[in-house]
């Protein structure tokens, strides 16, 4: 998963802003449209999205509302348009920040280290009975240490990250497998069998890892 997709049709602002962040050592993809946006975040996913609103072909409004569907994905609009119509307009749609260009590149990127530290940077994050450490690597359930795989782990963490939110089997193969992985997407559905096994009372009857069919899975 990256860390940062920039969503920023003008060339010379897109290349300056991937060229500090990629200093701060966050994993960065440009897109220069909507359409590309969203390709991008199907692809390979984001922890945040640095939107533009003035796009050619889908604008960024459209971009917003479409990735906030399955993803709680921090989004960032980042635009020339200003007045609180257009503020209020992408905040509705699910933008958690709206920030009027032009901005100060220092103070960007400070709000953007804010986002990681708050939103990601966990060490401990606990759902019901269910209790994961990212830095030990464990998980308990109730007062049991369950032994996972390290795909496994990640698969937990990342359905457990985006509680509530119903995430499209593409989106979840590609982001804890890769595009690029030589796994069929079958991989998935074996490691949400093999997780249930491990967390739910009755992994026949799930509580945690619920399919919505036809679409993917939810984390509740």
């Amino acid at each position: 998963m990256l860390d940062i997709i920039i969503v920023e049709d003008n060339q010379e602002i897109a290349g300056l802003l991937c060229d500090f962040l990629r200093k701060e050592n966050y994993s960065v993809s440009v897109a220069s449209s909507g359409e590309q946006a969203l390709e991008r975040f199907e692809k390979y996913g984001a922890r945040l999205i640095i939107l533009d609103i003035s796009l050619p072909g889908v604008d960024g409004f459209a971009v917003c509302a479409k990735i906030r569907e399955t993803s709680n994905a921090h989004i960032m609009i980042a635009s020339a348009r200003t007045g609180k119509e257009n503020m209020l307009k992408g905040l509705g749609l699910g933008a958690d920040d709206y920030i009027e260009k032009p901005y100060d590149i220092e103070v960007l990127i400070a709000k953007i280290k804010g986002v990681f530290t708050r939103k990601y940077a966990f060490n401990e994050m606990v759902c019901g009975d269910i209790k994961i450490n990212s830095v030990n690597h464990t998980i308990q359930v109730g007062d049991r240490t369950i032994e996972t795989t390290a795909k496994e782990f990640e698969l937990l963490k990342f359905l457990m990250e985006n509680q509530g939110m119903t995430l499209r089997k593409e989106y979840l193969f590609n982001t804890i497998w890769g595009s690029d992985s030589d796994s069929e997407i079958q991989t998935l559905t074996v490691h949400i069998k093999w997780l249930r096994q491990k967390i739910e009372e009755d992994p026949k009857h799930p509580k945690h890892i619920i399919t919505e069919w036809g679409v993917g899975y939810r984390f509740e």
